[in-house]
């Protein structure tokens, strides 16, 4: 069996930072899987096409590309059911596709601003050109820097949108209950991408979501704690 991970890098291609490729690192862990790392850059796109796709991750499995974090978990649910379970049956996959909209729009859409001109110092020239165009555009031709100027106010506001997190984690250990599942591996791929991109600090040490972060840091062998990053 060959598995192979397309994963956004920049200039360092031991720094995987993709939100949506740490998701599937983590479940491919959970899995017992390994998978050969390709990295991947922002102007790659050719490198994707073949496999009907212009963004990471592509997971290929003996050549057969899987597309889109969601739909390489749900495959490797489904290629490898053996294996320890993702969403622990049909009720916990419908939950986490749940988290999966809020990893999107609460996690990553909330941490975006907060981070985003942080980013290009971790790419190469050609990358940070195409990724300052490619993002400015979306905040209406402002600079990344003023967009991440309030980010000192604007994380107050991400840290009290975590309060539902927060309160599940006040009475269980992970979001997936007594054990992470793929629910728990959804957020934390926001949460690692900002740590291996940006110094700045999204949440208190003395917060719930702080220590669970910290647990999945350590899980599968510290697997991402191992990735560089800083240590916020």
């Amino acid at each position: 069996m060959s598995l192979k991970l397309y994963e956004l890098v920049g200039i360092d291609p031991s720094r995987p930072f993709s939100p949506y490729c740490w998701r599937t690192r983590m479940a491919l862990a959970h899995k017992g899987l390994s998978a050969e790392s390709l990295p991947w850059r922002f102007t790659e796109k050719s490198a994707l096409a073949p496999h009907g796709s212009e963004k990471v991750p592509v997971l290929l499995h003996d050549g057969k590309p899987v597309v889109d974090s969601w739909t390489i978990a749900t495959y490797l649910e489904d290629t490898f059911p053996d294996r320890p379970s993702l969403f622990g049956g049909e009720g916990g996959r419908a939950m986490a596709r749940m988290i999966n909209a809020f990893g999107d729009i609460a996690i990553v859409g909330g941490i975006f601003p907060l981070i985003v001109a942080d980013i290009p110092n971790n790419l190469a020239e050609i990358d940070a050109a195409y990724f300052r165009k490619s993002r400015e555009a979306r905040f209406g031709g402002k600079s990344l820097e003023e967009v991440m100027a309030s980010r000192d106010t604007g994380v107050v506001a991400f840290r009290k949108s975590l309060e539902i997190m927060r309160q599940t984690l006040k009475k269980q250990p992970y979001l997936g209950g007594a054990a992470p599942n793929y629910a728990d591996y959804v957020v934390f791929g926001g949460f690692q991408w900002a740590r291996v991109v940006s110094p700045f600090r999204l949440l208190e040490a003395d917060d719930p979501v702080y220590a669970w972060r910290e647990k999945l840091l350590d899980a599968f062998d510290g697997m991402a704690r191992r990735s560089p990053g800083f240590e916020v």
